[in-house]
């Protein structure tokens, strides 16, 4: 970990926006701070007054008052701003220029597509005219099953601008998980495609959004974006009706700090995902300080993050338009037609930011790829990696294969916050396998057994004072019983992730995976509860455990064990149903890497599966010592999963 690969120049470090920042501190605020360390240090020990500072810092357009900046005596009960009203998307469209285009769209086919800000407006107000004309207002609750294209930005900054609250999934998902996640919220309006093209194939969804329609009973309006509206159902609207561009001026809702903007799901690890709830206020100010002093996106840069609807960085990248920059999207595989595709857009498009994940990363490293020789990358600035662990020899193969002097950021956070604990700096030299820094307002510390903090030494991942951008709440959780069980039950007023992280001595992260059993297969975390459904409806299997490994070379294997019934073989015939029921209820990213028979499938005394200490056994542990049998109730299973250890290495 102490391979240094990168040092920011003189040039960058003057022109950044983190050191404009803490000049403005030291001018406006009488606050000196001539190290990270020491600014972070302020942020988090008096992060009401850091937070407040954004407030002027970003010239937040508010009416009220911004004190008292916080509410409530603990986490998950914090309150911010509640004096104050504002809109995120106000924020948005007080960087329309004429000058540059505000999203540069792109898809396997080839086709560019721009849309300039006056269009982007336009079509917002056009949308914007057609809610209110359906009486959708504040507080109602639109889905889209869109891929990543710029309708999906416009439904979505139209629905933010009147107070609605955004959700989406992407085209990939089967109708039981659509339903999983929509189904919670009772959306009023669902936007939707019905076919979708990816890895050069086209993809028919028509009877996914049937279903979905039919089954949720709150949609009073489908907008469909493609195809042809059944005749006998009047919910259906299409695209090119709802949007009549000019129809009336854009308008902006302002509203209390903590209003909904969005909802984000949980993977859906322990029964239905979690629908968190995101405010306007904490997500504005958490985006705008993240990739302004993080990511230290500039007005007219192009920002590009590889994602899909149906994963949080589709969200995060959104707001690469609070800073002026030019959003860049790309509906469509990122190795399709080759490996290299990301890298040739890249070129082709001058893109400034190119964010991916490290699978993505890694995949290109084993596959031999060398960018910098094949594209002019002149104009790329900085590489982002997040959704899983980089290891060092990534980093090694950007600096060494695509570019030496760029800024690799390798950052980490979650769909919990929509943004990152740690992460990039452009203040700081960049190590092999070594997240650079804790992002400002965020007091991540490493937490030992008895929850005391600890430095160069594993511990479980905590965030010890609250973030605006934590969620307000889950949706239908009365008293903040699965919030508290999901972050504050191990070291209560204290936020636990689910990571095993080492906090370096110069202050610098090292993730080592996740401490809890959800799945994170090539950076996108997938819930078990959701593979177990769609197992659970092929009819010659009894039981099943998946589990997800990373292995020593950032590579995945997510075998999937199944118990059969009695008098049933697993054949290959039996091994592509169970496949193709898994992708038709959840998504092609569900479907395992192997399906192997076992005996029996380990259980608690109190009836609950144990995917964890599979995972460690499967890693090379002792089964007497990955859990203490007197806690199973079939404790002799784990034998069972013996004789595939050897698989994983």
């Amino acid at each position: 970990m102490n391979n240094l690969l990168w040092t920011p120049s003189e040039q960058l470090k003057e022109n950044s926006n983190l050191r404009a920042y803490m000049q403005w501190l030291a001018e406006k605020q009488q606050l000196q701070f001539d190290r990270y360390d020491d600014l972070w240090s302020w942020s988090v020990n008096r992060y009401e007054d850091f937070w407040t500072t954004l407030l002027t810092y970003f010239n937040i357009r508010y009416n009220g008052k911004a004190g008292p900046v916080v509410q409530g005596n603990s986490m998950p009960h914090i309150r911010w701003f509640e004096g104050l009203t504002l809109n995120y998307a106000e924020h948005v469209f007080r960087n329309a220029t004429a000058s540059q285009p505000a999203i540069i769209s792109l898809n396997e086919a080839g086709t560019t597509r721009e849309v300039s800000w006056q269009e982007l407006q336009q079509s917002v107000s056009g949308l914007q005219h057609f809610f209110k004309k359906c009486g959708i207002g504040p507080g109602d609750r639109i889905a889209a099953y869109l891929p990543c294209i710029p309708e999906a930005t416009i439904a979505f900054l139209a629905t933010s601008s009147l107070g609605a609250v955004w959700s989406s999934c992407s085209p990939d998902f089967g109708t039981q998980a659509v339903l999983d996640r929509f189904a919670q919220i009772e959306p009023v309006v669902l936007f939707a495609v019905t076919t979708y093209r990816y890895n050069g194939k086209l993809y028919d969804k028509s009877e996914v959004v049937r279903a979905v329609a039919n089954a949720i009973p709150s949609l009073k309006y489908i907008v469909l974006l493609d195809g042809e509206k059944p005749v006998s159902d009047t919910r259906y609207v299409l695209w090119t009706d709802a949007v009549l561009p000019g129809t009336s001026e854009l308008q902006f809702e302002r509203l209390p700090f903590s209003h909904p903007l969005w909802v984000l799901y949980s993977s859906g690890t322990t029964g239905l995902p979690k629908a968190m709830v995101h405010s306007h206020g904490g997500i504005l100010l958490e985006h705008l300080k993240y990739l302004t002093f993080h990511n230290d996106i500039h007005p007219g840069d192009r920002c590009f993050w590889f994602t899909t609807t149906g994963w949080m960085m589709w969200n995060y990248i959104q707001s690469s338009l609070l800073c002026g920059g030019v959003l860049v999207i790309y509906d469509g595989s990122p190795a399709w037609p080759g490996p290299d595709r990301l890298w040739q857009l890249a070129e082709e498009h001058q893109i400034t930011h190119l964010g991916t994940s490290a699978s993505f990363i890694m995949s290109c490293a084993r596959t031999g790829l060398r960018p910098g020789d094949q594209y002019a990358l002149g104009k790329l600035r900085s590489i982002g990696s997040t959704g899983s662990t980089l290891p060092p020899e990534g980093f090694e193969w950007v600096y060494r294969a695509v570019k030496n002097n760029v800024w690799l950021a390798s950052i980490s956070g979650g769909t919990d916050v929509c943004s990152a604990f740690v992460g990039g700096n452009p203040l700081l030299p960049v190590y092999a396998g070594e997240i650079q820094c804790r992002a400002l307002g965020c007091r991540v510390e490493a937490f030992d057994e008895s929850g005391r903090s600890v430095t160069a030494r594993v511990g479980e991942m905590v965030i010890t004072t609250p973030m605006p951008s934590m969620p307000v709440y889950f949706w239908n959780d009365p008293g903040f019983k699965r919030y508290t069980e999901s972050y504050f039950e191990m070291f209560p007023g204290v936020w636990r992730h689910g990571d095993w992280i080492e906090i370096t001595p110069r202050g610098g992260v090292i993730i080592y995976g996740r401490s809890d059993a959800t799945l994170n297969r090539a950076g996108v975390r997938i819930g078990t509860s959701e593979i177990y459904r769609a197992v659970d409806k092929v009819a010659e299997v009894a039981d099943s455990l998946i589990v997800c490994l990373e292995k020593p070379d950032g590579s995945f294997w997510m075998p999937l064990f199944v118990k059969m019934k009695e008098g049933i073989t697993l054949d290959e015939a039996l091994k592509q149903k169970i496949n193709q029921t898994i992708r038709n209820e959840t998504s092609p990213r569900h479907v395992p890497d192997n399906i192997l028979p076992v005996a029996d499938i380990p259980y608690t005394i109190s009836g609950k599966k144990t995917e964890t200490p599979v995972k460690k056994i499967l890693m090379g542990k002792n089964p007497d010592e990955v859990i203490n049998p007197g806690a199973l109730r079939n404790p002799e299973s784990l034998q069972c999963f013996m004789p595939f250890v050897l698989k994983n290495q």
